[in-house]
């Protein structure tokens, strides 16, 4: 199934999607009121055949906003760097990386690092920055894991069932903090610099090899598979469980691909009035201005 967070006719709802009809089932019940009703499914797998017995109307997509699926984070959203080979090595040689200088821009573990609960945003909400803060706010466009279990010491031939589902997400970072701090949480963590959504689909139903695609003011920038990660999921979830316990609900933002701004000479980096589209195959897509505050 795909889950969403919507408004219709001033009510905020979640609603089940149905993409190929372009139309949204809203929904009422307990859910209607819950204050993180998408959390809530995750948490105590809820199916969709219950969920459908709570169906209260529908609206077409174009009828409705589309807000974060989740109304607010579980725990600060993991996140991995340097996923994909051509980022790792463009972002080597950006001179924006402060932790560069090993013998190999490729990792050789899986970079593992948060971004703080503040900076959920929605699908087409603003990301606001102040200039005077910050001169190089760059986009990345990522495929998001969201993890239904709680698990610990989980192997990669298990990892994929503690899997809920999908999002497309957008890592926003201040690449001169990422740089000047030598660490990268401060530089990911601005308030509302992960836009997600439209909605999560269930892992039963996203695409075996999904496709994310972004652009800016219509320019694609980057392209790619979630085959061509350098630490697949099953890996992902293999590492960070051996060290801590997983929870439902928590994202694990897999890793950009090349293309991202700060890999052109000179970079290109986000200014006010521009548009940055990331679309997912099955995931839906993110449409999100940019706002100098």
């Amino acid at each position: 199934m795909k889950i969403a967070r919507v408004e219709a006719a001033g009510q905020i709802s979640p609603a089940l999607v149905d993409e190929a009809q372009q139309k949204v089932a809203l929904l009422g019940g307990y859910l209607a009121d819950h204050p993180n009703p998408v959390l809530q499914v995750i948490q105590h797998g809820i199916t969709e055949a219950q969920l459908l017995e709570q169906v209260r109307g529908h609206a077409a997509m174009s009828e409705v906003k589309f807000l974060s699926p989740l109304s607010a984070f579980l725990r600060n959203p993991f996140a991995v760097g340097k996923n994909y080979h051509e980022h790792a090595v463009e972002f080597d040689k950006s001179g924006f990386n402060a932790t560069s200088g090993a013998a190999s821009a490729i990792p050789t573990h899986p970079q593992i690092f948060t971004k703080a609960t503040t900076t959920l945003n929605g699908p087409t909400d603003p990301i606001r920055f102040n200039p005077k803060h910050t001169q190089s706010v760059d986009y990345e466009g990522e495929i998001g894991v969201v993890i239904g279990t709680t698990c610990r010491n989980v192997s990669k031939a298990d990892a994929m069932k503690q899997v809920w589902g999908f999002v497309a997400l957008n890592d926003v970072t201040a690449r001169d903090l990422q740089k000047n701090h030598a660490q990268w949480f401060l530089g990911k963590s601005l308030d509302g610099f992960c836009p997600l959504g439209p909605w999560i689909t269930t892992s039963d139903e996203a695409p075996t090899d999904m496709h994310m695609q972004v652009w800016v003011n219509g320019e694609q920038r980057q392209k790619a598979h979630i085959s061509q990660l350098i630490f697949d999921v099953p890996t992902l979830i293999e590492t960070m469980t051996a060290a801590m316990t997983l929870l439902p609900g928590d994202i694990i933002a897999t890793g950009t691909s090349v293309g991202v701004g700060v890999g052109f000479n000179p970079p290109k980096f986000l200014r006010h009035g521009d548009v940055v589209r990331v679309a997912i195959s099955g995931l839906g897509e993110l449409q999100n201005p940019i706002e100098e505050i």
